[in-house]
């Protein structure tokens, strides 16, 4: 299968904090190589961020040798992208854009997201906005 994913910072979160949901299976999706996941510095420092936020850390305490190696992990099996335009599409919420920018930047067919901002946009530039699981049923049912 030749799709290349985004996947956004609160879909890998979940993957790491809740190893059976949904956000998980598609982490196992990608480990297994069955499609390239692309990621870009800026979402590398997003999800570092959001993975030391206290709230976070109270309830799960990750610690933070399983947080590196996580992030190594992404950095090293991903398909690190450099965006070149930055763009400003989603006026509510601009963290999300850095989705897009590694989107269009690495030719993503799809971005896997939880945030209503990203999923009410719906496409971008020809580039599906999925749900975690509407992204399983899409590769269940396939493109």
């Amino acid at each position: 299968m030749d799709m290349r994913v985004v996947l956004d910072a609160n879909v890998l979160v979940s993957a790491l904090i809740s190893p059976r949901g949904a956000t998980a299976q598609l982490l196992q999706v990608w480990e297994e190589g069955r499609l390239p996941l692309l990621i870009s510095e800026a979402i590398l420092r997003e999800l570092d961020r959001v993975l030391h936020y206290p709230k976070l850390q109270e309830r799960y305490r990750l610690p933070e040798g399983r947080i590196a190696r996580f992030l190594q992990f992404l950095r090293t099996q991903g398909v690190l992208v450099e965006p070149i335009k930055r763009l400003s599409v989603i006026e509510r919420d601009p963290t999300d854009d850095r989705y897009l920018e590694c989107a269009v930047a690495g030719e993503a067919q799809i971005i896997v997201s939880g945030d209503k901002h990203l999923l009410e946009l719906g496409t971008y530039q020809g580039i599906q906005i999925l749900s975690p699981a509407g992204f399983l049923a899409f590769l269940r049912l396939g493109p």
